[in-house]
């Protein structure tokens, strides 16, 4: 792979409303996960969840939206963007240039105006469509950013589930290698949804309490919301100067074809991905510092990603499931976690997993449980997502 460059990042999350305040939450082994606010349902009364704490009107206030029918996904894609523009020094002017392209990620999209759309479809009074119906898709959230920044490249949206967000970090590395791009902004963006939350429920891996990844008595995963993006750029595109955060170096993805909600006892999907992130990177297994796991603390996932691990790797690195902190993000959550492995290289720092006590059985591997600071040079972060599409990006010290 040719220098593909991180130069600017941008994060809204339970933890923090930017990337500083999200990484001094990791620092601090502060997580956001607790009773959820802003998120009308009865569950938010029963379950934990990692919500950001602004509600959707103070944020329609702040960021100035123009589009009053902006749903909460948009406006928490367009907080997390907005960071990562200005942290790059984007102009006006490069983001209208058919040569920077925007590729988004969302599972929920406007889903968490679901109730309203129902309402109006059930309105025999309503003699047109419901204005609800053009926000509901994934892709909505995507079309949102492009018009509100005038992004004047390429614009695509995923929608691979868990690893939505690290598929759209792939594409635009892609578009860039293959020159049909100067400039990649790349991430994605959920928000919670009664729709989600209750199709998560019907799956019975929602946590009573707060998530425990890779322990042997997890009981599952905590839903959250977020959006984080990226600025990628080609080395030979750099002004001399300008800030880079982090490489990256290489990326995989797989399909397990196992079974729609789960990985296979042998962890193919997510063995075969790092590998292939591995081969693109042109490292061995011994050159990963750290791995930022997909780590979703529900019983399939923690096993078999410990079993990819073991698979792949002759000592396992030093690994962590920042999920304790954030809560699991959905579409989101790639870019996330991306960010945070390109924090890791960037202030050679790692942050521990959460409410680790036993480990599984089975493997006996255990997380990192407390901040270190260490050289790291690269840096694997894996987004495992349903359906059996499992992504891996590496990230290398620049």
């Amino acid at each position: 792979m040719g220098s593909i460059l991180v130069t600017g990042i941008g994060l809204f999350s339970a933890i923090g409303a930017s990337v500083a305040e999200n990484r001094q939450a990791l620092i601090d082994g502060r997580t956001g996960i607790g009773k959820a606010s802003h998120f009308p349902s009865r569950y938010a009364e029963l379950l934990p969840f990692g919500t950001v704490k602004a509600s959707t009107e103070a944020l329609r206030s702040s960021l100035a939206a123009k589009d009053p029918g902006a749903t909460r996904t948009d406006l928490i894609g367009l907080k997390a963007m907005k960071e990562a523009i200005d942290d790059a020094q984007l102009s006006a002017a490069t983001l209208a240039a058919s040569t920077t392209a925007l590729i988004g990620a969302s599972t929920v999209g406007g889903m968490c105006l679901t109730d309203e759309m129902y309402r109006d479809a059930n309105n025999q009074e309503q003699s047109s469509n419901s204005p609800y119906l053009g926000a509901y898709p994934n892709s909505a959230c995507t079309l949102f950013l492009q018009s509100h920044f005038n992004i004047g490249g390429p614009v695509n949206t995923f929608n691979t589930a868990c690893s939505s967000s690290a598929n759209a970090i792939m594409y635009g590395a892609r578009l860039l290698q293959n020159g049909l791009a100067t400039k990649a902004i790349v991430g994605g963006i959920d928000s919670l949804s009664k729709f989600t939350v209750n199709g998560f429920n019907a799956l019975m891996i929602l946590s009573s309490e707060a998530c425990r990844p890779f322990d042997a008595r997890r009981k599952g995963l905590n839903l959250g919301e977020a959006g984080a993006f990226m600025v990628l750029e080609r080395e030979e595109d750099l002004p001399p100067g300008k800030k880079v955060y982090a490489a990256l170096k290489g990326f995989g993805n797989s399909n397990d074809a196992y079974h729609p909600s789960s990985t296979s006892e042998e962890a193919d999907g997510p063995y075969l991905c790092m590998k292939e992130a591995l081969a693109t990177a042109e490292l061995l297994p011994s050159d990963i510092d750290f791995i930022n796991a997909h780590g979703t603390a529900t019983e399939n996932n923690d096993e078999t990603e410990s079993v990819a691990m073991l698979r792949l790797f002759e000592k396992v690195p030093a690994f962590a499931s920042t999920k304790s902190y954030t809560g699991h993000t959905l579409g989101a959550a790639g870019a996330v976690e991306a960010i945070f492995s390109v924090l890791n290289l960037h202030h050679q720092e790692i942050y521990p997993s959460l409410n680790f006590e036993t480990p599984i059985e089975k493997t006996g591997l255990i997380p990192v449980l407390s901040y270190q600071q260490k050289a790291i040079n690269h840096v694997m972060s894996n987004s495992f997502g349903f359906g059996g599409n499992c992504s891996s990006l590496i990230f290398g010290r620049y």
